[in-house]
């Protein structure tokens, strides 16, 4: 599953939250849909916490390969740690098979 474009899609037509502060706030207030973060951030000590929150909140988290893609897929020309999905948009499908694949 291309988890970029999911990303870009949801930011086209919903909102997505970017940066590890952000992403903590939006996964605490229950508003994240789904949570992607970067596996090349360093230290890992940063973006470590998101998983075990967002399963504490039942959202559905994802770890990606490049923060330098995850900042482009949210439209900034700079890397970001973490993306969290606030308002589906017209990824609507795709953020339910992300549940689905989650669940198993």
């Amino acid at each position: 599953m291309d988890y970029y474009a999911i990303i870009e899609k949801a930011r086209k037509t919903g909102k997505v939250d970017k940066g590890t502060n952000e992403v903590t706030k939006a996964i605490e207030r229950n508003v994240a849909k789904a949570v992607f973060y970067a596996a090349d951030v360093n230290p890992k000590e940063i973006v470590a916490h998101l998983s075990a929150i967002a399963k504490e909140k039942k959202i559905p988290c994802f770890e990606v390969d490049s923060k330098q893609k995850l900042g482009m897929a949210v439209g900034i020309p700079v890397s970001t740690s973490a993306v969290a999905i606030i308002d589906v948009g017209a990824a609507d499908k795709e953020i339910q098979a992300l549940h689905k694949a989650e669940g198993d």
